[in-house]
């Protein structure tokens, strides 16, 4: 009689789930453990103080709209990639799929300066903006851009490999019964992708409010203007005021966990509509 065949590659549940439990604690746990002990071993006046000062409030704004804006651009064009990179094929695909990996591989201080160049006044998009009144380099618009070009490869790849795994079947069903391109896509295809979709937008989101590489350098960094949450992270840790970096990271952190988890809450009921509508 055969031997029945293991569904485990890796040797051993214990020890694999120890490995990784130890790489989260060191990588992950613990670095939050002490900013969180650092933020509790403060008093609520302090803290408050910190956090609701005008300064940080400003860079609040600045960071949340910015990313907010990035993440609206991400996922309109991120989407648009993902479909033509997916549903085409064209002279240059591969080349173009790969580029959408650039910003994971290219050093966020150098996307910065390279981004800072070419929105100058002589650069090949600033010669043509500024004298029409449209100035990128040391403004909010800068913020966006920086933001946007780091962190659109989240919703491309998110997006992407549901659109390869989608069966065109259902599509082919209901362009026979009549639904125009539109329909089937709002009917069809939407509400498949939806799920990656979100999940990609939160992720740019995320990865937008702790952008700080190549942000910058653009920005100009002027407070009240220019000033994103992480740079004036950077200046407390830099004034070796560790209280006040603490508490300003632990309300970026907090943002990101309550995105997280709104985002899971209507995956989870966007999911269960789904099933109940078959």
């Amino acid at each position: 009689m055969a031997q029945k065949r293991s569904k485990h590659l890796l040797p051993g549940f214990g020890l694999t789930l120890g490995v990784s439990m130890l790489y989260l604690t060191i990588i992950i746990v613990l670095p939050l453990l002490a900013m969180l002990l650092k933020v509790g071993g403060m008093g609520w006046e302090d803290f408050w103080r910190i956090v609701a000062s005008n300064r940080s409030l400003a860079a609040y704004r600045i960071t949340f709209t910015s990313a907010l804006a990035a993440t609206v651009f991400n996922g309109a064009f991120g989407l648009l990639l993902a479909w033509v990179l997916t549903r085409y094929s064209f002279p240059g695909k591969r080349m173009l799929d790969a580029l959408v990996d650039l910003p994971f591989a290219l050093p966020t201080a150098v996307a910065g300066l390279v981004l800072v160049t070419l929105f100058a006044n002589t650069g090949w998009y600033g010669q043509f903006l500024e004298p029409n009144g449209f100035k990128v380099n040391y403004t909010q618009a800068g913020i966006i851009v920086a933001m946007t070009f780091t962190s659109i490869p989240f919703v491309v790849r998110t997006v992407q490999p549901v659109l390869e795994e989608l069966q065109t079947d259902l599509e082919e069903v209901a362009r026979t019964l009549g639904a125009t391109r539109w329909q089937i896509f709002a009917r069809v295809i939407w509400p498949t992708i939806l799920p990656a979709f979100m999940a990609g937008c939160v992720l740019s989101f995320a990865r937008s409010l702790g952008e700080f590489g190549a942000v910058v350098f653009i920005a100009g960094n002027l407070p009240g203007l220019t000033e994103i949450v992480s740079l004036l992270i950077f200046i407390r840790l830099d004034e070796y005021n560790y209280e006040g970096a603490a508490a300003l990271a632990f309300v970026l952190l907090l943002a990101a966990f309550l995105t997280l988890l709104l985002t899971n809450a209507l995956q989870a009921w966007q999911v269960r509509y789904a099933e109940r509508s078959r």
